[in-house]
């Protein structure tokens, strides 16, 4: 497997969103700002808000339609399941 993990801390789940677009994963969120402050009174701001757009070139080896994803303490974790190779199968050879 592959496996993706994406930092979001403070995202609510409805705030994300990941797609499938020709075989490109595409990650999209929003940081919304909760409370509205005057800037002037922060004598520093760490966080930045907005959309954000992460995309993925998927390789053929990974099955798209088993890819999972779990949220947990900030951190969205994606597995990326790959196809199962064609696997090499021996003739036996019958003796006439």
């Amino acid at each position: 497997d592959l496996i993706i993990c994406a930092e979001v801390p403070g995202l609510e789940l409805d705030d994300v969103d990941i797609s499938i677009e020709n075989n490109t994963l595409v990650l999209r969120g929003e940081r919304k700002r909760k409370t509205e402050f005057d800037e002037r009174d922060a004598h520093r701001l760490e966080r930045t808000f907005g959309v954000f757009t992460r995309s993925f070139t998927l390789p053929k080896t990974v099955d798209s339609d088993r890819i999972s994803a779990s949220y947990k303490n900030g951190v969205l974790e994606l597995t990326l399941p790959k196809v199962e190779q064609a696997k090499l199968r021996k003739i036996e050879i019958k003796a006439a």
